[in-house]
């Protein structure tokens, strides 16, 4: 295989290796799976390390996150094998490399590639627009509705750290502040950050507005916090048997 091409080949399946990962993580995420416990079990399923903590319990509790896991595991091993495959043609195409032209933009291309994914990574506003393209493609693949949807991140009592996002503001916040919305003096909800769509994350100050698009990370009781935003949780049906 010419090296140019085998390069090339490489280049394409790491990166669509880390969209497919990403993707898996905001699956797991629709299932209410809290997204560092999400990203660490994506990446055990996809790589096959077998690597397993109580968390793990958290992936085999329902039976979509059971499925869900097993759809990993198979898209994990075939990309296993093909990054193999992929990665034995570089090798074999090295050999001919000194009789070939362009040997240097051969070696470019998976390094410019390498760089697109960290500049993903990295940079803030990246990756929440990669997020939300993700998130908006996930939300088609599993039918889900356009509503404003909530994360929990943690349990604490009979209270929870989640992070809703609004689709649409609820009426009883529109156009008004922080500060005159009585979300911490009258519904005990406390606003800890607030993240606007290609911006970084932000402790929120009493002339801060809502606005659809933008993600809200709140303390408090977990049925206030869904009553308030108009929030659900996007779990999938559980209730059938395996």
């Amino acid at each position: 295989m010419n090296i140019i091409l085998a390069f090339s080949l490489f280049a394409l399946i790491i990166l669509l290796y880390w969209v497919i990962s990403e993707l898996f993580t905001i699956l797991f995420r629709f299932t209410g799976l809290p997204y560092g416990k999400a990203r660490f079990q994506v990446t055990s399923l996809l790589t096959g390390c077998g690597f397993t903590t109580r968390e793990s319990e958290m992936v085999v509790s329902t039976k979509s996150r059971r499925r869900l896991a097993r759809i990993t595991m198979l898209f994990g091993y075939v990309f296993n094998i093909t990054i193999v495959t992929s990665l034995i043609n570089v090798f074999l195409s090295l050999k001919q490399a000194p009789q070939q032209k362009n040997f240097m933009l051969a070696i470019l291309i998976p390094l410019a590639a390498l760089a697109v994914i960290i500049i993903f990574i990295r940079v803030p506003a990246m990756r929440s627009r990669s997020d939300r393209l993700l998130e908006k493609l996930a939300g088609k693949v599993l039918n889900i509705e356009a509503t404003n949807s909530m994360v929990v991140l943690d349990h604490i009592g009979r209270n929870a750290i989640a992070r809703v996002t609004l689709v649409d503001v609820p009426e009883e916040l529109k156009g008004i502040t922080l500060a005159q919305s009585g979300l911490k003096e009258e519904k005990s909800i406390l606003v800890m950050l607030v993240e606007k769509t290609g911006q970084h994350m932000q402790h929120p100050k009493a002339d801060t507005t809502f606005e659809p698009g933008d993600r809200v990370t709140v303390f408090g009781d977990y049925s206030a916090i869904c009553k308030t935003f108009g929030a659900k949780e996007t779990f999938i049906d559980d209730k059938e048997t395996d």
